[in-house]
C-alpha cells in the first residue's frame, strides 16, 4: 500500500475512514496528499492542523484545495494548508488528470487559458474539464483559481510590489477579481495579509530584497522527512555545467528560462525545508519558477511509501538504511535536458559537462548573473560551428535540436509517457536509455528502471543482484528510486 493509495486502488481522499486517523493522529506525512475541511466551521486545513480534531460526521475530504475552495470553505489561517509539499499522487500517476495538475502548477491556463492547457494535453475543453471535475472535485479553472490564489499570497507577503502589480502578476484579469478570491480563500483583505506578514517581518528580522532589474524572494520550500540533500545536491554539482548552474558548500544554484524572462534560484537545504532565493525579471514567473525548483529536488515525493518498499529487499536494504529519502533528480526545462542527454552520451560525466560548457558559453544568453541555456533554436542554426565528436552524434543533436525548435516535438511535464517514448525513440541516436532517461527526469516517472545502464548493472552486481530485471519486479512501483540506490553503490 502506498501513501497515495488505498489497497484497493482508490485515491487516498476518497476513503474517509483511513484519512479521518490521519488527521486525528496530526500526521504531518500525510499533508499535501488530501485536504480535510469542516463543515461548522467553513474552513479547510492540512491533517496535521493543531486546531481541535473535529467529530468525523462534520469533515469532508478533498484531493485539492481548488475542490475545497469549490465546496465553498475557506483556508485556515493557522495551519496554510496551501504551504506543504505537493501531492505524490501527480509523479505515481501518469493519467490525463496528473498530467493537467503539472501543467497547471507551472501556471500554463495563467499564460494560455484552457485552451492552452488542453491543446497541451491532446484534449477537448470538455474533455478536460469533465475528466478533472470527476477525478479531482474541480475543473481547470478553479484549479488554476487556487493556484493563483497561492502565488498571489507569496507576492503580498514576500515582496513590496503595489498590489495592484500583485494581482496581475499571479495571473487574475483584474484588481476586482484578485480582491475577492483573496477574501474568499483567506478570509483576509489583501492588505490585512501584507500587515500580517509585515509585523512578521519586524519580529523576525526577515529582509526583503526588491530591485529595480527584478524582483528577489527568499521561499521555504518544504518537503517530507527523510530528505537525501546530499545524495541529490551532489548529483546536480556532478552535472554542473559552467557559467548555467553552480554548486558550492552544499547548496546549488542555476539559470532559469521562463515564459515571461530570465530568472536565478540558489538552493540550501535546511532541516524540513529548503531554501530558495529567487531573483525573477518578472514576477509573473513566481509559480512556474517554484513548480520546476520542485520538480528538480524531487520535493513532493513521499519517501515513506519508498522506504516501505525498498527496504524490504534484503539485498538493497543497506543501501536504502544508509541513505533514507533519496530522490530522483528532476528537470527545469524538458528541451533543455533532452540536449545535455544527448551531448553526454556515451561520454563521461566530466566530458559532458565540458561540452555542455562550451555549448552554452558560445550559443547561450550572457546574463549579469549567469548563462542561459541556450535554446533549441539555437542549436539547430548554429549549432554545427560548436559541437565537436562523431559527425553522427552532432547529426542527431542537431536533428533533435530542429524538431524541438519547430514544435514537432515537444517536451513538457504534461506528456504522456508512452507517447513521449515513441517519439523520442524516432529521433536518429536516440536509443532505449536516453528516452527513458529523460521520461525519468522530465515527467518525474517513479518506474522506470535503467536496467542496460553500465553503472545500474555494477551497482547490481556490488549487491550481489545477478538476474537485475527479474530481481528488481519487487521494487515496484519504485524502481526509478532503486535505481539511484545502484547507481550510488557502483
Amino acid at each position: 500500500m502506498t501513501a497515495v493509495a488505498t489497497s484497493a486502488g482508490q485515491a487516498l481522499w476518497r476513503d474517509a475512514e483511513r484519512c479521518y486517523r490521519a488527521v486525528a493522529s496530526r500526521d504531518a506525512r500525510f499533508d499535501g496528499q488530501f485536504i480535510v475541511a469542516v463543515k461548522t466551521t467553513g474552513i479547510y486545513c492540512r491533517p496535521s492542523c493543531p486546531a481541535l480534531t473535529p467529530k468525523a460526521s462534520n469533515v469532508r475530504f478533498y484531493p485539492t484545495s481548488a475542490a475545497a475552495q469549490s465546496g465553498g470553505f475557506r483556508a485556515c489561517r493557522r495551519c496554510l494548508p496551501d504551504a506543504v509539499p505537493g501531492s505524490p499522487e501527480w509523479n505515481l500517476r501518469a493519467d490525463l488528470a496528473a498530467r493537467a495538475m503539472r501543467l497547471i502548477a507551472d501556471g500554463v491556463v495563467e499564460r494560455e487559458g484552457v485552451p492552452g492547457l488542453a491543446r497541451h494535453l491532446g484534449y477537448s475543453e470538455r474533455q478536460l474539464g469533465r475528466v478533472l471535475t470527476a477525478e479531482l472535485g474541480a475543473g481547470p479553472l478553479a484549479l488554476a483559481r487556487a493556484h493563483r490564489a497561492h502565488s498571489a499570497r507569496l507576492l503580498i507577503e514576500l515582496s513590496e510590489l503595489p498590489l495592484a502589480d500583485v494581482a496581475f502578476a499571479a495571473g487574475f484579469s483584474s484588481v476586482r477579481q484578485f480582491n475577492d478570491t483573496i477574501r474568499e480563500v483567506f478570509a483576509r483583505t489583501p492588505s490585512q495579509l501584507r500587515a500580517a506578514a509585515t509585523a512578521a517581518r519586524g519580529r523576525q528580522g526577515t529582509p526583503l530584497a526588491d530591485e529595480p532589474a527584478g524582483t528577489r524572494l527568499s521561499l521555504r520550500l518544504p518537503y517530507r522527512k527523510p530528505f537525501d540533500a546530499a545524495g541529490i545536491f551532489g548529483f546536480l554539482a556532478a552535472r554542473a555545467v559552467p557559467g548555467v548552474e553552480w554548486a558550492e558548500d552544499g547548496g546549488y544554484g542555476r539559470t532559469l528560462r521562463l515564459p515571461h524572462g530570465p530568472a536565478t534560484v540558489d538552493l540550501t537545504p535546511q532541516d524540513g525545508h529548503i531554501r530558495c532565493e529567487l531573483r525573477l525579471a518578472d514576477v509573473r514567473d513566481l509559480g512556474s519558477a517554484v513548480a520546476r525548483t520542485r520538480r528538480l529536488l524531487d520535493l513532493d515525493a513521499d519517501p515513506e511509501a519508498v522506504l516501505r518498499v525498498l527496504g524490504e529487499d534484503p539485498a538493497l536494504a543497506p543501501a536504502v538504511a544508509a541513505a533514507p529519502g533519496i530522490r530522483v533528480p528532476g528537470a527545469v526545462d524538458g528541451s533543455e535536458l533532452l540536449l545535455r542527454t544527448m551531448l553526454g552520451q556515451q561520454v563521461s560525466v566530466a566530458a559532458a559537462r565540458t561540452a555542455a560548457g562550451r555549448l552554452a558559453e558560445a550559443l547561450g544568453e550572457q546574463l549579469p548573473w549567469g548563462t542561459l541555456f541556450p535554446t533549441p533554436e539555437a542549436v539547430a542554426e548554429h549549432g554545427q560551428d560548436v559541437l565537436r565528436g562523431p559527425r553522427r552524434r552532432v547529426e542527431a543533436i542537431l536533428a533533435a535540436a530542429e524538431a524541438l525548435a519547430t514544435g514537432s516535438l515537444e517536451v513538457h511535464v504534461g506528456r504522456d509517457p508512452d507517447e513521449l517514448r515513441a517519439e523520442l525513440l524516432a529521433l536518429p541516436g536516440v536509443g532505449p536509455w536516453t528516452a527513458d532517461y529523460v521520461l525519468m527526469r522530465v515527467l518525474g516517472v517513479p518506474d522506470l528502471l535503467l536496467a542496460d545502464d553500465l553503472v545500474v548493472r555494477k551497482g547490481a552486481a556490488a549487491l550481489g543482484i545477478t538476474d537485475l530485471a527479474g530481481h528488481s519486479q519487487a521494487w515496484r512501483p519504485w524502481r526509478s528510486y532503486a535505481g539511484m540506490y545502484l547507481w550510488r553503490r557502483a
